[in-house]
């Protein structure tokens, strides 16, 4: 087994890489953390270029964002050949991290933390530990959301949110487009730090959590309603898909 693991350096749009190498991007999505949950994969087309060849994504019911993460990156690596190298691109930190990091710690300890608790999704964990024996996988970690992010990235990341909010499986074998891109929204670009020319700035979301009053840190990490995501210890607020950043909660109100 021989992974690497990598920050983003040139990637968005390429085809490139060792002869045979699969080009591929996961992604999973909560509505609510725990919520709605589902899995994406997609897998680049390299006679197109740039473009998503095949693709697919499956509901899970409710689930947290961290068990859709790494059954993304399962079904991934079940549905490619283990014969060829592969490329994971995939915006979620704690899966990258728990695959390249963390892993063969918890292997030697039989699946024990430092701390000697159970591994979190043990058999998640341990499925993928199974699936990366003999194969090379290169992961990249790209960041979400962004206006010139990673294609298939932004594509998984559309098929996972679209299917949690359907709970219906999708994909090429079922004969089913990607789901388009997400009309941009004020809760969108604000959760991204980015705005549009014909958007006022947004408030910082500091501010945003002390006025809001209802603000809590966060205990665990999760994605909030904007489809970035929040750190433990963050201070998210209550909003009508779950809990997220005060500023999209307090858009949500003022929109409703």
């Amino acid at each position: 087994m021989t992974i690497h693991a990598r920050l983003p350096a040139g990637i968005t749009g390429s085809i490139g890489g060792m002869d045979g190498q699969i080009i591929a991007a996961c992604d999973g999505a909560s509505k609510g953390n725990p919520g709605p949950a589902a899995w994406a994969w997609v897998i680049a087309d390299t006679g197109t270029g740039g473009e998503v060849g095949r693709w697919e994504a499956g509901p899970l019911g409710t689930a947290t964002n961290n068990v859709a993460e790494l059954t993304a990156l399962q079904r991934l690596l079940e549905a490619t050949d283990p014969a060829l190298p592969l490329q994971v691109r995939m915006d979620s930190q704690y899966a990258m991290k728990a695959v390249t990091t963390w892993l063969p710690g918890w292997r030697r300890k039989g699946w024990k933390t430092a701390s000697g608790s159970p591994v979190a999704n043990q058999h998640l964990v341990m499925s993928i530990d199974e699936l990366l024996k003999d194969r090379t996988v290169d992961f990249v970690y790209v960041p979400a959301h962004q206006v010139d992010g990673d294609p298939f990235n932004a594509a998984a990341d559309r098929a996972a949110s679209h299917t949690a909010r359907t709970q219906q499986a999708a994909g090429t074998s079922l004969g089913s487009a990607l789901p388009p891109p997400e009309p941009q929204t004020a809760s969108r670009s604000a959760g991204r730090g980015r705005t549009s020319p014909s958007q006022p700035p947004a408030q910082p979301r500091a501010k945003s959590a002390r006025s809001g009053g209802g603000s809590i840190k966060a205990k665990f990490p999760g994605r909030c309603r904007c489809g970035q995501p929040y750190a433990k210890g963050e201070l998210i607020a209550k909003n009508p898909d779950g809990w997220g950043h005060p500023a999209c909660a307090t858009q949500a109100t003022t929109a409703g």
